[in-house]
């Protein structure tokens, strides 16, 4: 008998022991700090995922547990450049080492590589998923190429001519100086 593992409740340690492998293409409805961040969001966007555990036994020590984590997603943003819709491609591929607890997770992070997380009965894939899809989106999202061609000017014209027209408020100061002095 094989046991069924749910991602919004995983047991990472028995995924892992079991070489459990989990995927899915979800909406990315189903993601609402991810959807908030979008630009022209429809029900067709989906986040396609796949997960994989796995026991690795290092030399005369215990398994260590793995996650093992690829996502992908295409998400409409708006280039800020051309200031039109753009879909961002996202993919993240990260691994995972789970630790007993989350004081052990923290004590180790400064002196290994890896990602570390604590152990679960109950963790949430999704939420996993969705930490890593709001880290890997572009701080400035853009077009490799704009479909309109994009006005690279310095200064606008209508701007300049409404300076012109503004009287100087300083050459005010300078008139009352003036007459200060010649009474």
């Amino acid at each position: 008998m094989t046991k069924e593992f749910s991602p919004d409740r995983l047991d990472i340690k028995a995924f892992a022991q079991a070489g459990g492998q989990l995927s899915g293409h979800d909406s990315l409805l189903k993601y609402e700090r991810l959807a908030q961040e979008a630009k022209g969001l429809h029900p067709d966007l989906l986040v396609d995922w796949k997960v994989a555990g796995e026991v690795r036994t290092e030399l005369g020590g215990s398994g260590q547990v793995w996650l093992h984590l690829a996502v992908h997603a295409s998400f409409p943003m708006e280039c800020q450049r051309c200031m039109t819709p753009v879909d961002v491609p996202l993919d993240v591929e990260r691994s995972f080492r789970f630790v007993a607890d989350e004081a052990t997770a923290e004590a180790l992070d400064d002196d290994c590589d890896e990602d570390l997380l604590a152990l679960s009965r109950e963790f949430d894939l999704r939420e996993l998923i969705e930490d890593e899809l709001l880290m890997a989106l572009p701080v400035v999202p853009k077009h490799d190429e704009c479909p309109s061609s994009v006005p690279l000017a310095s200064s606008d014209e209508d701007f300049e001519a409404a300076n012109s027209e503004k009287p100087n408020p300083f050459a005010a100061l300078a008139s009352l100086r003036k007459d200060e002095k010649g009474t």
